[in-house]
């Protein structure tokens, strides 16, 4: 079974406000369909995003492949999650 890890919508479309929740899927269902497991969100309005890091490497440790988008969010998570880490380190000082 190949395993993709995609966005799947949850926003509203008549508002237009998208969201989307970072999931893990067989590769053959659709975008909205029966999914493995949920390990994160993104929300492009706010920039908001979350990973759970931990079983998104897990995932990828089973052969799981990210969408491209996908890759950029977790990416700009990481890196949000080392910059809030790093600014709480300073002002603990």
């Amino acid at each position: 079974m190949a395993v993709r890890i995609r966005m799947r919508r949850i926003g509203k479309n008549p508002i237009k406000k998208p969201h989307f929740r970072i999931t893990v899927f067989d590769e053959r269902t659709t975008r909205d369909g029966r999914f493995i497991e949920e390990i994160g969100f993104y929300n492009p309005v706010s920039k908001a995003s979350k990973v759970n890091k931990e079983r998104y490497d897990y995932w990828i440790s089973k052969g799981a492949k990210p969408t491209a988008t996908v890759a950029i969010v977790v990416k700009k998570a990481q890196a949000l999650s080392a910059k809030e880490l790093k600014d709480a380190d300073t002002n603990a000082a």
